[in-house]
């Protein structure tokens, strides 16, 4: 078998249109493929050429990503599935499945791999359905090196492909589980930056507002994983047969670290040799262990960059003397996942605190010149009309400096997806049904509410939230009448919503 320029070609598929609508032409980021970018750097530490093809940033069609497999001829070609955040991979799916059936039609030897968080939840599914010869269930970089490996051998031995799913004659069949990578410094020490179109990536609208401009901008990991155990989040799925193989129990979550010394000099590496300025710190949750934290933000404020960071938090999480330390080192924005004004219906998801420690810790954040944003979700189990008014209050008596207004999504590996099959409740008939923004969105109806209904109400109050005075008034004295402006034309888009049975709704949602 002969192949060409590279061993292995990973893609990150094009679906922004069909994903977020109107949206993706101009408010939605558009993010580096941070797990595409260390799973190139995992391969390469083996000896590996690899090759990287953003179809999202450079605006490839699925038949010029499939050109472009042909012309580098790989062995082995992964389509990585993920999205903006940990818990966007499902949505991706449509896309990644466009580009398998492009890639396809083209005469060559590559074999095609998916690999990413959806894939890992419903690995044989994944198999059964799309155009591909295997599928990951694990978090993809030894699975990758692998199937190399074994793609190399006149006769490949895939059975022994730690996490791979593939077809022998008519069965599908599963390998080994592969462990967790444990040394993340030494065996994936960044992103593979040089692989990908720097120039093309930028920053949310808000994450810039009173800022020139959104590009440069950036994203990487300084953590994997997340202790927390929110019925709604998927984010673990990828891990979980690797933490089988370190003899974690079912109820514990792996949560891994790149050293502060090798996340700082990533970020440095993106200011000197990119210009970036504006950098999301994708970690499902950053502001959790101190030290971790605080050696971070003293490396970067030692170094003298000038940052425009953000990232996630919980109003608990959020220790005394860590927001002055934050601040200093450049992060301007934290996300907090409040979720709901009622406290019964956090604890329902598991995501239980105190509603006075809301209020007090976005007002901390405030005094130190961080600017919040606000994440709440409509339609949990034991949402009705009721309570999702009292979040949308909630929201507007918080006032943060953004927010984002999500419905209860079954995303694939979370708790609230397996109940949701148990249950028999209704779930997207696409993949591109889990996304927020798209036309055949699905939520979740609740326990008191139809789907229907609680994506009306979601809709509504985005629409009453950006467009109340009172928050308006702050949005212009944080960052003047240009970025209300902007808050005001980004209110103008209008989401069409197949389950409301009209072209139009009067909302639109930031990714």
């Amino acid at each position: 078998m002969t192949h060409g320029s590279v061993d292995l070609a990973l893609i990150n598929p094009a679906g922004r249109k069909r994903v977020y609508q109107s949206l993706g032409d101009g408010l939605t980021a558009i993010e580096p493929p941070v797990w595409l970018g260390l799973m190139a750097s995992f391969a390469r530490r083996y000896g590996y050429r690899v090759a990287a093809i953003d179809a999202e940033a450079e605006e490839l069609s699925h038949e010029e990503v499939a050109d472009r497999v042909r012309d580098l001829r790989p062995a082995l070609a992964a389509v990585v599935v993920y999205g903006h955040q940990p818990s966007a991979s499902t949505q991706v799916m449509p896309a990644a499945r466009g580009a398998a059936e492009a890639i396809r039609e083209v005469p060559a030897a590559t074999r095609l791999l998916f690999v990413g968080g959806h894939v890992a939840a419903l690995p044989e599914r994944t198999l059964r359905e799309e155009p591909i010869d295997f599928a990951c269930s694990g978090e993809g970089p030894y699975t990758v090196v692998d199937l190399l490996a074994a793609l190399r051998s006149a006769n490949p031995d895939f059975s022994r492909v730690r996490d791979l799913w593939y077809r022998d004659g008519g069965r599908l069949c599963q390998g080994p589980p592969a462990p967790l990578v444990q040394n993340v410094d030494e065996e994936m020490p960044g992103v593979a930056w040089d692989l990908l179109p720097m120039d093309r990536y930028r920053a949310h609208n808000w994450h810039c507002l009173g800022e020139k401009s959104r590009q440069p901008y950036a994203a990487l990991y300084t953590t994997l994983g997340c202790p927390y155990r929110c019925t709604f989040c998927c984010i673990q799925a990828p891990f979980k047969r690797g933490e089988v193989t370190l003899g974690l129990s079912a109820g514990a979550n792996s949560y891994r670290y790149w050293s502060p010394t090798r996340v700082v000099d990533q970020l440095a590496h993106l200011a000197e040799r990119y210009g970036v300025r504006h950098v999301k710190i994708a970690d499902e949750m950053f502001v959790l262990q101190r030290r971790h934290v605080e050696q971070i933000c003293e490396l970067i404020a030692a170094r003298g960059l000038d940052l425009n960071l953000w990232a996630y938090a919980r109003v608990d999480t959020v220790k005394e003397g860590m927001l002055p330390k934050l601040r200093r080192a450049g992060f301007r924005w934290l996300a907090f996942g409040i979720e709901a004004a009622n406290r019964s219906v956090r604890r329902d998801v598991q995501k239980d605190f105190d509603e006075s420690l809301v209020f007090s810790t976005i007002e901390r954040a405030r005094a130190e010149g961080i600017h919040s944003i606000g994440n709440y979700i409509f339609g949990l189990p034991e949402d009705n009309l009721e309570t999702m008014q009292e979040t949308l209050d909630l929201s507007l008596e918080l006032c943060c400096e953004f927010a984002n207004f999500y419905t209860a999504m079954a995303y694939p590996g979370s708790e609230l997806y397996r109940e949701a099959l148990r249950e028999g409740w209704p779930l997207p008939a696409s993949w591109s049904g889990y996304s927020q923004h798209a036309v055949d969105t699905l939520p979740l109806p609740t326990r008191h509410v139809s789907a229907a209904d609680v994506l009306r109400f979601r809709d509504e109050a985005f629409h009453t939230h950006y467009t109340h005075p009172r928050y308006l008034d702050h949005v212009e004295q944080k960052f003047g009448p240009a970025a209300v402006a902007q808050i005001r034309a980004m209110t103008t888009h209008k989401l069409r919503r197949r389950i409301l049975g009209a072209a139009e709704e009067p909302a639109v949602a930031t990714a």
